[in-house]
């Protein structure tokens, strides 16, 4: 059997190397629109967590197999179609993840000085199409809207002292722009409380623990909460006591070191997190070009635990800021008309991956079934689609008697329409190139950020 994968981040790899594991005989071709593989492992893990990377070498092992093939430099949906990928394989599995994000709705969202997560974490990250967003990091205090680890993510690349920035993956060009950063303060605003944040305990120790900047919780946020935490579950519980410590802690009540002490309360950088506030505008400078403030409704919580609701009080609160950055969720978007997309939820409606009303036709990852989850629960989903389409091999279900001719036919639709794609021989050409200037400045590599020059690199 042919099998074809759309999109190469780990939805896609991870489909591709269940797929080949359990069946010996299948081929299995991965289509990229970027000329460069891995998807959000490359693009939207953050530069300091090199370990969470590791899953490339997996990956790489996958590509390398005899059974699978790489094609990046390939938008399906413009240079080849569904339907014509249909044609040439047995199974078509759609991976392409979310490439959009969700928007706020507020007056002022497009002033000079808003940004999505998205688009900053894809300019410090080294994501074409967002290489010239040349972010405004001349004010004090940075606002982000979001309560997730994405927000947080951004929050310490902001703070971050350059030493360790420096040793990363970061952009060379955002790495410049962060040396003359004036930001210092930055908060990160949610609409419902301390007891529904999305990040994880891992990464808001990180952040408590960042040199040269200091927490700033507000007690009051806190009191009363560890009654409420009692029957809550492990993962939940502890990342409440650890906001509850932080807050409630004054310097020296633990017995730290006095230079410790010192040194925290004339940080030069700080943060906090700000609870049950809505933003309703952002209000712009006098020239009303800028931002210059977000106004939020304070609101109180209907109902308790992941499902209460934030809703209005009528009060208002103006917070004076000249970054906002909305990290309230990612995206997916429809890739193809002839695919059955469901607007509402953002996602192909699918069961077990199986596209609904397509035979032969599969997703897996974020478009399967929405933006959330970290590495690992994208893994066991896409194990869960792979397992759908050999349990259809297994029945019958995909007709592997039809010839089909894989990449031999989609090549020939490629060439008449003037596209080259790019193999995984040619990345690690393009991967090598990056080590290698890495290495010249200190750091594990120097990403490319213009496909231009990564066709030049590889001869196209």
């Amino acid at each position: 059997p042919h099998v074809c994968v759309v999109g190469s981040g780990p939805a896609g790899f991870y489909t591709a190397q269940h797929i080949l594991k359990h069946h010996g005989g299948a081929r299995v071709d991965i289509y990229e629109k970027l000329p460069v593989p891995f998807g959000l492992v490359r693009f939207g893990v953050a530069p300091d967590h090199p370990e969470v990377k590791n899953v490339i070498n997996a990956f790489t092992q996958t590509a390398h197999s005899e059974r699978c093939a790489y094609y990046g430099n390939v938008t399906v949906g413009r240079d080849v179609m569904v339907a014509e990928l249909q044609q040439a394989y047995h199974a078509v599995v759609l991976s392409y993840g979310a490439e959009d994000n969700r928007v706020l709705g507020i007056p002022g969202e497009n002033l000079s000085g808003v940004y999505s997560a998205r688009a900053f974490v894809g300019w410090y990250n080294g994501v074409p199409e967002n290489r010239d967003l040349k972010p405004d990091l001349s004010c004090e205090t940075a606002l982000i809207l979001g309560h997730g680890n994405v927000a947080l993510d951004i929050a310490r690349i902001l703070l971050s002292p350059l030493r360790l920035l420096r040793k990363t993956d970061i952009t060379g060009g955002s790495l410049a722009a962060l040396a003359c950063s004036k930001v210092k303060r930055v908060w990160l605003v949610g609409r419902r409380g301390p007891l529904q944040v999305a990040f994880t305990i891992k990464e808001l120790r990180e952040m408590i623990n960042l040199p040269g900047a200091r927490p700033v919780l507000n007690a009051t946020d806190f009191t009363g909460l560890e009654n409420a935490i009692k029957d809550a579950p492990r993962p939940r519980k502890r990342l409440t006591e650890l906001m509850i410590k932080t807050a409630l802690e004054k310097p020296g009540e633990k017995m730290m070191e006095v230079q410790a002490v010192v040194a925290q309360a004339a940080a030069p950088r700080e943060w906090g997190l700000k609870f049950q506030r809505s933003p309703q505008e952002v209000l712009p400078t006098t020239d009303g070009r800028r931002a210059r403030a977000v106004r939020m409704a304070l609101t109180r919580l209907e109902g308790s635990g992941d499902s209460a609701k934030a809703v209005p009080t009528g009060d208002m609160e103006e917070l004076e800021c000249g970054l906002v950055l909305s990290s309230i969720g990612y995206r997916s978007l429809p890739l193809d008309p002839a695919v059955p997309f469901d607007t509402q939820r953002g996602i192909i409606p699918n069961s077990s991956g199986r596209v609904e009303g397509i035979p032969g036709l599969y997703c897996s990852g974020w478009v399967k079934r929405g933006p959330t989850g970290v590495i690992i629960t994208t893994m066991n989903d896409s194990f869960d689609t792979a397992q759908s389409v050999l349990e259809d091999l297994q029945a019958g279900v995909l007709d592997v008697a039809a010839s089909r001719e894989g990449f031999g036919a989609v090549e020939s639709i490629l060439r008449s329409r003037g596209v080259r794609p790019v193999s995984f021989s040619d990345w690690e050409k393009i991967d090598a190139a990056e080590v290698a200037r890495g290495k010249a400045a200190g750091k594990p590599r120097e990403k490319i950020v213009d496909p231009q020059e990564m066709l030049q690199l590889i001869g196209h």
